[in-house]
């Protein structure tokens, strides 16, 4: 896989559908949907007296996927302080995600704990970067380290690459008001997308909890793009188009960036920082920009390939 500007390697998480791990035909249907991501959850859909029956229903759940789908598969796993984490990672290495999630991630030693059990239970392997850790920001704590829990996807290891906003259990833990627009939530949502980006990890937006709602999720979607999120944290598969839509590119976006790489490529403009096209000023930075949306494009035709 191609490297890009970023730490990590592009990759499309425009729709990151939660699937309860005990549900077994969420399970079953879940290989059909058109999603980017699918996320087993082991944690908060699966009640404390169904966890085992969760881990057992994965476990054999893996044994039938495929893995040449192009899709990511992450499980979710529950806090290391509690009876189920460390089963939950035992399941990990059963079933060899592309990443697990960790849930409630409040400083940076919560991820680096994870990472080095997962060396040394000996989960590396030949895929690009094992498997990898997305980190769940759903904490005060969490916020206020959330630059120092980014770092640790440059460490050693470097296994940590994505985040994933939780607000449900923020809008708990803080008392901020669920109001649409999420006027009082922007600003923190806006340090999770600039720790990420500091450090060339991926994020996701958190879920909309009503799913029949359409209009707002479309609307959500489009706020959470304009921040710079890559993707949306669904609960339901009626959310994965608008999602999917969204996060995606335009014809007409797709066209200005060849536009662009093709300018800057153009023998009369070699060696040139600016260049310009239709009247507008363009800077060598903006080619960058524009390489990594085709490159977008690129991941997206090959998904519908082998949809």
């Amino acid at each position: 896989m191609n490297r890009t500007p970023h730490h990590h390697p592009l990759r499309l998480r425009r729709s990151v559908l939660s699937v309860p791990a005990i549900n077994a035909r969420a399970l079953a249907r879940s290989p059909a949907l058109d999603c980017d991501v699918v996320l087993f959850d082991l944690e908060d859909s699966v009640l404390p007296e169904k966890k085992a029956e969760a881990r057992a229903a994965l476990v054999a759940h893996f044994a039938t996927l495929d893995r040449a789908s192009g899709r990511e598969y992450v499980i979710r796993i529950n806090p290391l302080d509690g009876p189920d984490g460390a089963l939950d990672l035992e399941a990990v290495l059963d079933c060899m995600p592309d990443a697990v999630l960790l849930s409630k991630v409040s400083e940076p030693q919560d991820v680096l704990t994870v990472a080095d059990w997962l060396s040394e239970a000996g989960a590396d392997d030949d895929r690009d970067w094992g498997p990898r850790l997305w980190a769940m920001i759903e904490t005060a704590a969490g916020l206020l380290n959330i630059a120092a829990i980014a770092e640790t996807g440059r460490t050693e290891g470097g296994r940590l690459d994505c985040f994933v906003v939780g607000l449900n259990d923020l809008r708990k833990e803080t008392g901020i008001a669920d109001i649409p627009g999420r006027p009082y939530l922007a600003p923190l949502l806006l340090q999770v997308v600039v720790a990420a980006r500091a450090f060339g990890l991926d994020v996701v937006d958190a879920v909309f909890n009503d799913f029949a709602d359409a209009e707002g999720l479309e609307a959500e979607c489009r706020q959470g793009r304009q921040m710079g999120f890559d993707g949306k944290m669904l609960i339901h598969p009626a959310q994965i188009d608008a999602a999917n839509a969204v996060y995606g590119v335009t014809e007409a976006e797709a066209a200005e960036a060849l536009a662009i790489v093709a300018a800057f490529a153009a023998p009369d403009n070699a060696g040139k920082a600016v260049v310009t096209i239709a009247g507008r000023m363009v800077e060598k930075l903006h080619a960058d920009q524009a390489e990594r949306l085709l490159a977008r494009v690129d991941l997206i035709n090959e998904r519908k390939r082998t949809a």
